[in-house]
């Protein structure tokens, strides 16, 4: 799921007249336990396919360019690659049971990988991403070899909060080095990092990454609001909010997912007690209704002033968060609305403007939200309501973003056939497509009981 901002400000044929019949639909209608067995295959098929063409054009490289069948880096424009979607992908491909694709990966990962670069590195999508993966990966393979690269890479990353006066990292940090650069930064950068570096501080015994995270969250709820709201944008080292817009959207997002997921995998009672808090005053102030349909506003952090219509397609994936803390009345409703937009353009809208319900931004970066929302609301009460939606999702996807080499975002969903964008960012390896065959198949490979995923989709508690 991310959520939050990019490395340039990110940190993801259906009728329109399904909108109306949704909820209509006969029970004849629905697939049988053969057709989501069928379903699941397919994504499969579609992972093993796209995998191939990674590795016979892009191995090694963090992203392939699936128009064009060239690659591309994410973190360093310039080099070197760090293999980003093969680390997204470790526990994606095992719990598909793709085992020697999964071997494949990590045998040029742990002999390849290495982080002693001299360079800038953002933090937060280096921790959900590739902290993340490595993560999971070890959890899936017990290679202690990734756990051993998830270690080196987090010290690394540890000046960020330690050089900050107020224990809310930096943006960046040069992993050789560990200087460390830009501290305006947003909550989703600032708070998204307990279920990672908490994992990996049990895994090895030191607290100091749990520690260096919690407190890192800690600034953000210490600065809230008489509302108990806060903005999404912040001076790191002065402690001084640098906007008055509070969103449940980018780029807070994921700040509010690991407050939760801290509580979840950690039992720590100061994650739960900030998280409701966050919660209930997102419900008071932001939550409105128009036509019927729930969506989530941008209010001032101050006065609760409403202050625009714009929902972010990122923002769908609080549904998904709602329904994990069981406020589920308020998941469903709002998950309903993002599925009556997906029926009207098939492919959610990056921005859109739930008063005049049209869009705002025409483009889509395959993103998984949606998806993520519909696999959480399914493990939450097991209706076929919600994977049916996540099955048109997943349909809808085949449709427009299949390029001749993988994958695609989306430049224009309003053009026929959608224009594509020569790019496929390496949280398809680790989200949607996982999302999908963990609503579909059923797999022995899950605990759909107890689990964690994180925002970057990647299996912290649950794997088997």
């Amino acid at each position: 799921m991310n959520k939050g901002v990019k490395l340039t400000l990110k940190r993801r044929t259906f009728l329109q007249s399904l909108a109306g019949t949704l909820a209509a639909v006969p029970v004849a209608a629905k697939p049988s336990a053969m057709d989501w067995q069928a379903a699941a295959e397919s994504v499969r098929a579609e992972m093993a396919w796209a995998w191939r063409n990674y590795v016979e054009r892009a191995f090694g490289h963090d992203q392939i360019k699936p128009v064009s069948g060239g690659a591309e880096e994410f973190f360093f424009p310039n080099g070197p690659g760090l293999g980003l979607s093969m680390v997204e992908a470790l526990d994606t491909l095992y719990l598909m049971g793709l085992d020697a694709e999964l071997e494949s990966a990590v045998s040029w990962i742990t002999r390849n990988l290495r982080f002693d670069i001299d360079d800038y590195i953002q933090v937060f999508e280096t921790n959900i991403r590739m902290v993340g993966g490595l993560l999971s990966g070890w959890m899936a393979t017990k290679d202690k070899r990734l756990l051993d690269l998830a270690h080196d890479l987090a010290t690394r990353l540890m000046p960020a909060f330690t050089k900050s006066p107020t224990g809310m990292p930096y943006r960046f940090v040069n992993l050789r080095t560990g200087a460390v650069r830009d501290p305006v930064s947003f909550p989703a950068e600032i708070g998204s990092y307990i279920p990672e570096f908490g994992t990996l501080g049990k895994a090895v015994g030191d607290t100091r990454f749990f520690d260096a995270a919690k407190a890192a969250s800690k600034g953000c709820f210490d600065r809230r609001s008489k509302l108990d709201l806060i903005p999404d944008t912040i001076d790191i080292e002065t402690g001084q909010w640098k906007s008055r817009r509070a969103t449940i959207g980018p780029p807070s997002d994921s700040y509010y997912e690991y407050l939760w997921g801290g509580w979840f995998l950690f039992g720590d009672g100061d994650l739960k007690k900030w998280f409701e808090i966050f919660t209930a005053a997102a419900l008071q102030h932001q939550a409105v209704r128009v036509g019927g349909r729930l969506w989530f506003a941008q209010v001032d952090y101050e006065t609760g002033e409403l202050r625009d219509h714009h929902q972010s397609e990122l923002a769908a994936f609080y549904a998904g968060l709602l329904a994990k803390a069981g406020h589920m009345a308020h998941a469903r409703d709002y998950l309903e609305s993002w599925a009556v937009v997906q029926a009207k353009y098939r492919v959610l809208p990056e921005g859109f403007d739930f008063r005049t319900f049209a869009f705002e931004r025409a483009t889509n970066e395959l993103r998984p939200e949606f998806a993520d929302s519909c696999s959480a609301l399914f493990f939450a009460d097991r209706s076929d309501h919600w994977r049916e939606l996540g099955r048109v999702h997943f349909e809808n996807m085949k449709a427009t973003s299949r390029a001749p080499y993988g994958y695609a975002s989306i430049a224009d969903i309003t053009t026929g056939p959608m224009k594509q964008s020569d790019s496929c960012p390496g949280y398809w390896w680790a989200e949607q497509m996982k999302y999908y065959w963990l609503m579909f198949s059923g797999t022995k490979r899950f605990d759909y009981d107890r689990h964690y995923l994180s925002t970057e989709g990647k299996v912290l508690l649950g794997l088997k």
